[in-house]
């Protein structure tokens, strides 16, 4: 399928008045498409840093916290950072592929809208 819009001719109408017809459907899309683009791009860098930094900061906190008041053989400071960066990194998987699954059903629905 080509990822070119498709206006449908209508009667009476000539080739170059379709040929012109399709070229503003991509230009309208392609406007559209990258201010969605350059603005979620910068608003899923910002969501993935802080998924990956909160759980991260929050799990060394109440490790050094643990050291401090509980004293063991290993250190909580470095498996609770460990553990929350796993944590965030997986919060931050989560939200690229729902972000994914998201961008590609509009595309999809404005592929219809074209068929």
């Amino acid at each position: 399928m080509s990822d070119e819009p498709k206006v449908k001719p209508k009667s009476g109408e000539s080739e170059f008045s379709q040929q012109v017809g399709e070229m503003a459907a991509r230009k309208l899309k392609a406007q559209r498409y990258v201010t969605k683009t350059v603005w979620s791009g910068l608003g899923m860098m910002g969501l993935i840093g802080w998924s990956v930094v909160v759980p991260t900061l929050l799990g060394a906190a109440l490790g050094i916290w643990l050291d401090e008041n509980y004293l063991g053989e290993h250190s909580w400071t470095l498996a609770l950072l460990t553990i929350g960066l796993v944590l965030g990194c997986f919060n931050a998987w989560h939200w690229v592929i729902r972000e994914d699954k998201e961008i590609h059903q509009h595309e999809d629905e404005d592929n219809d809208d074209y068929d």
